[in-house]
């Protein structure tokens, strides 16, 4: 039988039963990231046959590093799909004749269903084989999304429906995937793999915006939008099935052994409640929620209407709208987010050489600045749309650099076996608070200021910027809730290592 060193019981585990019979000097990759010999040779071993050689390759495929480079690419595919709607959005409010408020609902609902689902997810990702829900996952939003792109323009409602099933899917791969990079590193190990997996955040929502434009001006129609990321989804879905391990929960942290009992849902959530860093962190969460899922749905056609009013450029009027804004913010979008989640796990890093409360802190000063850019896009924005460019680049970058950190800081305030509720419920929390009413409540405040006055395109361009003004409040109040989160940590994640 196959035998593996003791420094990944885990490994071991997943992989019960081993080759038998199979003689190799090749070595395996543990969880901790060192070799060790897995598969030792042997005379009484015979030959490998060549099935049990592609098992032995496999085995050597499933590296830590590995499955966190799957993980973080389903995670870029995720959000892709997420914002691809979000990249032809003024074609289908001209296809579907919706206002903005309807519109508004298409992201609304999607997160609605997601943060429904994610505590059922949370719930099963911390009892049941972690990576074939997500696969199962993966392929349901797939299917869903691509069907979703031959419904006719008399059926909306099943568009919004289409967006919802497509949330219940998602939510399973939000909810699970980052606790088993949490199993497979620790320490600084584990911060920077969860940043390079929250990293395909803006990464992947970036290059939404930029594959739905690109599809649709390729293919002459917007539905052909929806039509490339499921395939790539059924992709990701197989790999994950096929290389990335079940580590034992709590095995990086070397609790595996410690850890005796499951304690119930209920329990999980009492504690949960009573961990103010976690619960600090969640409503912060939740403000970066807001702002971003305000800001992906509606800052195109923002910037698409100051055109219009700066006479740069003329309303839509034709069946293929002019996606030039929502790809540049979608590579806007990409270029943030990598310099946003690299620039806060370094800065992370050094900070924590002279305080213990670096991570909450860093989190907290990078919300409060992300404010006062953001605020200056609407000041800027009718008169310089290079300006307003600037002013989100900044704002972005400095909004993005807590996302990494912010799991980070759950990791080490939640034991091992209550990571995927804690993940699942500060999801929840976050979509509830946060994106699940942010568009559709800029997309009503929108449409309730244009009823005010005369329609035009300067009070249309107006309304949405006005509109959109209360996110950088929100912003400052998540900034609040991170210098809370200072308060509490030292505490809170000693009793999490006690614990």
């Amino acid at each position: 039988h196959l035998s593996v060193s003791g420094a990944a019981p885990s490994f071991a585990a997943g992989f019960r039963g081993g080759i038998e019979g199979c003689s190799s000097s090749d070595e395996v990759r543990t969880l901790s990231g060192s070799m060790s010999p897995g598969l030792k040779s042997n005379p009484d071993l015979h030959p490998c046959k060549p099935g049990q050689k592609f098992r032995a390759a496999l085995l050597r495929c499933r590296s830590p590093a590995a499955a966190a480079g799957i993980l973080s690419f389903g995670n870029v595919l995720n959000y892709m799909d997420r914002y691809t709607v979000a990249g032809v959005l003024l074609d289908i409010q001209r296809h579907y004749e919706v206002s903005d408020s309807g519109i508004g609902l298409l992201q609304t609902v999607f997160i609605c269903s997601f943060m429904v689902a994610a505590p059922i997810f949370g719930y099963l990702g911390d009892r049941f084989n972690r990576k074939v829900i997500l696969s199962c996952g993966i392929f349901f939003w797939s299917i869903v999304t691509l069907l979703s792109s031959f419904i006719s323009k008399e059926y909306y409602w099943l568009f919004v429906l289409s967006r919802g099933l497509v949330g219940i899917g998602e939510s399973s791969y939000s909810s699970i995937s980052p606790t088993i990079i949490g199993d497979l590193f620790t320490n600084n190990s584990r911060t920077m793999m969860l940043s390079v997996f929250y990293l395909a955040i803006p990464l992947g929502s970036g290059l939404g915006y930029i594959l739905g434009a690109s599809a649709k001006v390729a293919a002459g129609d917007w539905h052909w939008a929806l039509r490339v990321s499921p395939l790539l989804g059924i992709t990701a879905g197989t790999l994950i099935l096929l290389f990335v391990p079940e580590p034992k929960r709590g095995s990086a942290d070397q609790m595996g052994g410690r850890i005796k009992t499951r304690t119930s849902w209920v329990c999980d959530m009492k504690a949960l409640a009573k961990n103010r860093s976690y619960v600090f962190s969640s409503l912060a969460s939740a403000a970066v929620s807001f702002a971003t899922g305000a800001f992906g749905m509606w800052i195109p056609l923002y910037l698409a209407r100051a055109q219009v009013v700066q006479k740069t450029a003329e309303a839509c009027t034709k069946e293929i709208c002019n996606s030039t804004d929502s790809m540049i913010f979608g590579a806007i979008t990409c270029v943030t987010g990598l310099l946003g989640v690299l620039i806060g796990a370094v800065t992370t890093r050094l900070c924590r050489q002279k305080t213990e409360r670096a991570d909450p802190l860093v989190c907290a000063v990078s919300m409060l600045g992300s404010a006062i850019f953001i605020c200056l896009i609407f000041v800027v924005a009718k008169k310089s749309i290079v300006g307003a460019y600037v002013c989100i680049f900044i704002g972005e970058t400095l909004l993005f650099l807590n996302w990494a950190i912010t799991a980070d800081i759950l990791m080490f305030v939640v034991i091992p076996t209550r990571r995927a509720t804690a993940v699942a419920f500060q999801s929840f929390t976050s979509h509830l608070l946060g994106d699940a009413g942010s568009p559709y409540l800029i997309g009503l405040i929108s449409d309730a200021l244009q009823q005010s006055y005369a329609t035009s395109a300067l009070w249309r361009f107006l309304s949405l910027g006005y509109a959109l003004m209360l996110c950088p409040f929100i912003i400052v109040l998540g900034g609040m809730f991170f210098l809370a989160t200072a308060l509490f940590f030292l505490d809170d994640r000693e009793k999490a290592e006690k614990q």
